[in-house]
């Protein structure tokens, strides 16, 4: 299974020169000072300040030079939400089948690059995503509206967390204004292609990464929270700092049940690392459980530290009340990054345990472009050097990195997308959502998404790829063929197995679900 989205904004979805984000109170290339009350009683000011839009809503084309994602410069929220489509897919890329999600239940935002990951659940019968579900807005306004179009709705507010410091207050053109607030939602889909939305209060002001359903029966959740104005010394010490604190990261939720509120929000375990900003260094995107234990991953932002995490102890999901979820520790795999973020080299993304001792890890790369290009290539050495998929072995418990897949990645070669301006041709980066199976002969083929890196406004809007290799599982060095076109020259080598088009994008890739489930690896 494939997830995808297309963008579906026109010129007028977007003018040149309105307050982005929409409804921010000081206007264009302003700011106003919000009044925030303290815990300890009387308020704190807040500066929150506003942009323009710099250019129209059209999406990167031939016949002119607009580009929607120009805006980005000027809105660091800046995102227009699109429609889902789950694409049934065989194991070489045709497409079996195509189910449409209703964009008036739920939608995703073009071009927020780490949402909408696929996960299968544990038991096979169905898979997951995230989403943005309209709820009441901010102030007891009516319910929010789902649609397409509708202007940074991946950096709202939720329902349940209202953050008057956050410059996102409204999704679309209203006089006099409407606040909205978006529920980030699971969406949980069966074999037959029924769909059940589970809507969520954690990850206001950003967004809901991934979302898989343990044996359980609960939803574990990854994403990241506020995108306000709160320094971080603020943050702890105002209701809605603390609200926010604890309501990001990895995260529980209820299949079916009420959207929980602060303080009941189920976030699992905290880490802060230094002085860094409360919340922040729990950005996690990528997640697997294997062995009933959850891992997941942070690979972006300038806290905490970008490495691969296991959340509570091995063989036990974690459960509970947010009090007894709160206490879960997370640590780092031993033998995986452990430095700092700022100065990190370490990107991971998407995870596949192909048994307890082989961990495949997706390296989206730094996404720095070079320009101009060195011989033709745009990545930087560091992207050369360990993007794409890595191998990791467990040996007398810690985990060693063997070797890097990434012959056929191209990594940092440009390339030309039908109907898309050469000015901005992508190049791959590295990979970001996986998932894996094992073949009968003792090897393993891994799908994934590939990143990218281009002199687009938003890299995250690039048409990218869906690719697959195979591996031995036994093999501790880089498969090297013979040059004879055989089977063996095909072992390490991605295959491309389909190509986004112009104004769509590739996001997440599952095994599909199965009725009766089955007992396939993770």
């Amino acid at each position: 299974m494939l997830s995808r989205s297309v963008y579906q904004g026109t010129a007028a979805t977007v003018t040149i020169g309105e307050v982005l984000p929409r409804g921010c109170a000081g206007g264009p290339n302003g700011s106003t000072v919000v009044a925030v009350p303290l815990t300890a009683g009387g308020t704190t000011n807040v500066t929150v300040t506003c942009g323009v839009a710099s250019d129209n809503g059209e999406a990167p084309n031939l016949n002119d030079s607009h580009n929607v994602w120009n805006n980005s410069g000027s809105d660091g929220s800046f995102g227009v939400s699109s429609p889902i489509f789950l694409d049934n897919l065989s194991t070489d890329g045709r497409l079996l089948g195509t189910l449409p999600i209703p964009s008036d239940r739920i939608v995703t935002s073009f071009s927020s690059k780490s949402e909408l990951a696929l996960n299968r659940s544990i038991d096979g019968k169905s898979i997951t995503f995230m989403g943005y579900q309209g709820g009441p807005g901010c102030g007891g306004f009516p319910v929010s509206p789902t649609a397409p179009n509708l202007i940074d709705v991946s950096a709202s507010s939720t329902p349940g967390i209202c953050d008057p410091t956050n410059s996102v207050i409204s999704s679309f053109v209203s006089n006099p204004v409407t606040p909205t607030a978006y529920y980030r939602a699971v969406a949980e889909v069966d074999a037959d292609g029924h769909l059940n939305i589970t809507d969520g209060n954690a990850y206001s002001g950003d967004n809901g990464r991934a979302a898989i359903k343990g044996a359980n029966g609960m939803y574990y959740m990854v994403g990241n929270d506020n995108s306000g104005n709160l320094s971080k010394k603020q943050l702890p010490i105002t209701p809605i700092g603390v609200d926010l604190i604890n309501a990001t990261g990895a995260e529980t939720l209820v299949p079916g049940g009420t959207p929980p509120v602060p303080p009941n929000v189920g976030m699992i375990g905290r880490l802060l690392f230094g002085s860094d900003k409360p919340g922040k260094d729990t950005n996690f995107r990528g997640m697997t459980i294997f062995q009933n234990t959850l891992y997941i991953t942070k690979g972006s932002g300038g806290n905490g530290i970008n490495t691969v995490y296991q959340v509570g102890s091995a063989g036990m999901l974690p459960t509970g009340t947010a009090a007894d979820l709160a206490k879960v520790p997370i640590t780092i795999l031993p033998g995986f990054p452990n430095t700092l973020a700022s100065t990190s080299t370490s990107f991971p993304f998407g995870i596949w345990f192909a048994n307890a001792t082989t961990l495949y890890v997706c390296d989206e790369g730094d996404g720095t472009l070079v320009t101009p290009a060195v011989n033709g290539n745009v990545a930087d050495a560091q992207s050369l050097a360990t993007a794409g998929l890595q191998k990791w072995s467990l040996v007398n418990g810690t985990w060693t990195m063997l070797y890097v897949l990434q012959d056929g990645l191209n990594i940092g070669v440009p390339y030309g997308v039908e109907n898309y301006p050469a000015a901005i041709n992508p190049a791959t980066g590295g990979c970001r959502n996986i998932t894996g199976q094992h073949n009968h002969d003792g090897t393993v083929t891994i799908y994934a998404i590939t990143s990218t890196i281009s002199a687009n406004g938003d890299t995250g809007a690039d048409p990218n790829k869906l690719v697959k290799v195979t591996d031995r599982l036994d093999a501790t060095t880089l498969p090297t063929g013979d040059g004879d076109h055989d089977r063996d020259d095909r072992l390490g080598h991605f295959v491309t197995l389909r190509s986004a088009k112009a104004g769509e994008v590739f996001r997440g890739v599952a095994l599909a679900p199965k009725e009766h489930g089955d007992d396939d690896h993770r």
